[in-house]
């Protein structure tokens, strides 16, 4: 029997739909083969939302997302909205709520640099003579972001005073570690937990968690611990000592973006987003997006770098379909199109001057 796989399509403003509609050919012509059909409904969402129906996650969008076993999500927000209420706009309003709305609590970004695009990133390339390759995974749901109460107050003097709380329970812990160690076998078997444990009970709590965790389920896995600031130092220095490092949710919006900048082209960054609902194929229900922005400046001029899109869509395949042989065909397909372009000299840095859909040819081709 054939397999359906059926996921929603949030192609988002400006380059989204640009690269969306190639990482979706990328994804036929990946599946086809195997006798894999692709079941989708594209829904808007972002900017496009408030445009259409008067908001940036639409009930509608919301309703197609629910009935899919996967969200492939494109890019939100840009200039036309930037006038709109925080709380209105289309990064904060469409990703917040979907985030709640499925349990998103587990990012996962990987770090991907490739020997021939060392130039691109700040580090000096005899630190990274073959490029990185690492992922980071942070806790998406817990922590100060999310803590209660979160307030502000203005005291008898006048003055204001804030308060945000810091709250990690044993079960937001575990989760978390679970996904870093299944991240993990699928790689260099290599765990770094980042926390403040010499600081913040939270951290004191994770710690003790992980420890005891990893001891008792994944026994195999080499793991280590380092604190958050010499983990920050640590990663411009000599990122590939790490494999998998995870960490809780300030940190790791912190870590992560700090990796991107290091990778040097967002172009190539991919990330998933998985929660604790499971899809129809009993595997996590996820959100997968590129982890750079909308590019207006670049829209509609067919040059968008679609790579970042199709390695999301990779890593779709992967978490929530369980086809990770296909995944791992594209990841190699993107890998090699980027080399041979930058041998040949049609792009640079990951970029495709020859075009967004020429680019994602280069890829089918390498399938």
């Amino acid at each position: 029997m054939s397999k359906t796989l059926k996921f929603a399509v949030l192609p988002g403003d400006y380059i989204g739909p640009e690269v969306m509609d190639v990482a979706l050919d990328v994804l036929k012509a990946a599946t086809e083969p195997a006798g894999i059909k692709l079941e989708y409904e594209v829904a808007a969402v972002g900017g496009a939302g408030i445009d259409a129906h008067g908001k940036a996650l639409p009930e509608s969008t919301l309703k197609v997302c629910e009935e899919a076993d996967a969200i492939l999500f494109g890019s939100v927000g840009g200039p036309k909205w930037e006038k709109l209420p925080p709380k209105e706009q289309p990064e904060r309003a469409a990703l917040l709520p979907l985030r709640k709305a499925f349990s998103l609590f587990a990012n996962i970004r990987p770090g991907l640099l490739l020997k021939e695009l060392t130039d691109a990133s700040p580090l000096k390339t005899e630190r990274i003579p073959e490029g990185i390759d690492i992922v980071c995974i942070r806790e998406l749901t817990g922590g100060i972001y999310f803590g209660q109460p979160k307030t502000t107050e203005t005291l008898p003097d006048g003055s204001k005073r804030a308060l945000d709380t810091m709250v990690y329970t044993t079960e937001e812990i575990e989760r978390i570690a679970e996904v870093a160690a299944i991240t993990a076998k699928g790689r260099g078997n290599k765990v770094c937990s980042v926390d403040k444990a010499n600081v913040l009970e939270t951290s004191v709590l994770w710690r003790q968690t992980v420890i005891e965790y990893f001891k008792k389920h994944h026994p195999e896995i080499e793991l280590s611990h380092m604190y958050v600031d010499n983990a920050a130092m640590q990663l411009a220095r000599d990122p590939n000592q790490f494999d998998v490092l995870f960490t809780e949710n300030m940190f790791g919006d912190i870590l992560s973006d700090e990796m991107a900048v290091i990778c040097g082209s967002l172009g190539m960054m991919s990330s998933a987003s998985l929660g604790t609902k499971q899809n129809s194929h009993g595997l996590p229900y996820g959100l997968y997006e590129p982890a750079g922005g909308t590019a207006p400046d670049i829209a509609g001029k067919g040059i968008a770098n679609p790579c970042a899109q199709i390695l999301s869509a990779a890593m779709m395949l992967e978490y929530s379909f369980g086809e990770a042989e296909i995944a791992n065909k594209i990841r190699d397909a993107v890998k090699q199109a980027v080399q041979d372009g930058i041998r040949t000299g049609d792009i640079a840095f990951g970029m495709s001057p020859v075009g967004t859909k020429a680019m994602a040819q280069a890829i089918v081709e390498r399938l």
